[in-house]
């Protein structure tokens, strides 16, 4: 994939565009939209993706450690077998077609997420 480590992409238009693969790590993504791009395995460690629309973005496999997921909107978004260890997700928009990692544990996100079209029963 694509180096883009460290790149200034704010506020960038990459609705489905493909950076399965590509190094993000430390990239500013903040304001972009990555709605339905492929980030399949990409490197998103310590990037800042601050109210980007990551809309059903395929997300699966990403390294997402330690970056700043803040106000980002995750709905119908792939991210199973992420790595969100250490990542900022406060309040993030998600809804009941976002795909988790398996054994995430939701329960910590529910006081500080805004739901979008969800139900809590």
């Amino acid at each position: 994939g694509a180096d883009l480590s460290g790149a200034d992409l704010y506020g960038a238009d990459l609705s489905s565009a493909n950076l399965s693969r590509a190094n993000l790590s430390s990239a500013d993504l903040s304001g972009a939209d990555l709605s339905g791009a492929d980030l399949y395995g990409a490197d998103l460690s310590w990037a800042d993706l601050s109210k980007a629309n990551l809309s059903s973005a395929d997300l699966s496999r990403a390294n997402l450690s330690g970056a700043n997921l803040y106000r980002a909107d995750l709905s119908w978004a792939d991210l199973s077998r992420a790595n969100l260890s250490w990542a900022d997700l406060n309040r993030i928009s998600w809804n009941e077609n976002t795909l988790w990692p398996d054994g995430f544990d939701l329960e910590n996100l529910t006081n500080k997420v805004e739901l979008f079209n969800v139900a809590i029963v």
